[in-house]
């Protein structure tokens, strides 16, 4: 049953915010995907990614991610999620995935140091270059997308619960 939110986007565009106050206005539960891959490897994200490397991170959050087993819950993932087949493939079916859009230069402007923020960058990578190349992923995979260009917590939060009404089965 696809009783899941799942909020997928880049890096800073509040996935984990609104994540918490939609479970909190739809009775559900919150889990933050980054959390639980640090859990696992007890440490954290820019520790596992300076570790492993970008391959051997992406393969950790794909295994950690396919193996994310909830009911009713809404689950912020991290923004590279997407290149995880397993991992999307799971969360397709066992709910509706949201795309928390926005653009290039708003994105810009809220993320400072990458790094230390645990986002996957291979090296020569900019916040550009991954910004383009999630993209078409994050679009392939939602079925809502929601413009959060320049809104507020609320009325994007508003806007998200509006498309899931859309669906009998959800809040």
């Amino acid at each position: 049953m696809k009783d899941n939110i799942i909020l997928i986007g880049m890096p800073g565009v509040g996935k984990s915010t609104i994540g918490v106050i939609l479970a909190k206005e739809a009775g559900y539960q919150f889990v933050d995907a980054d959390l639980l891959i640090q859990q696992r490897e007890r440490k954290l994200l820019k520790e596992i990614i300076a570790e492993n490397g970008v391959d051997g991170f992406l393969s950790i959050e794909n295994q950690v991610n396919a193996s994310i087993d909830v009911e009713r819950s809404v689950i912020a993932t991290g923004g590279s999620a997407v290149y995880g087949q397993e991992a999307m493939d799971h969360f397709k079916e066992m709910g509706h995935v949201v795309y928390l859009k926005c653009s290039y230069p708003v994105l810009r402007r809220r993320l400072s140091d990458l790094r230390d923020r645990g986002v996957v960058l291979k090296d020569g990578q900019t916040l550009r270059d991954i910004y383009e190349e999630r993209r078409v992923l994050y679009e392939k995979y939602a079925d809502i997308i929601v413009e959060e260009e320049e809104k507020g917590i609320e009325e994007t939060l508003r806007q998200v619960m509006e498309q899931l009404k859309k669906y009998n089965d959800m809040i």
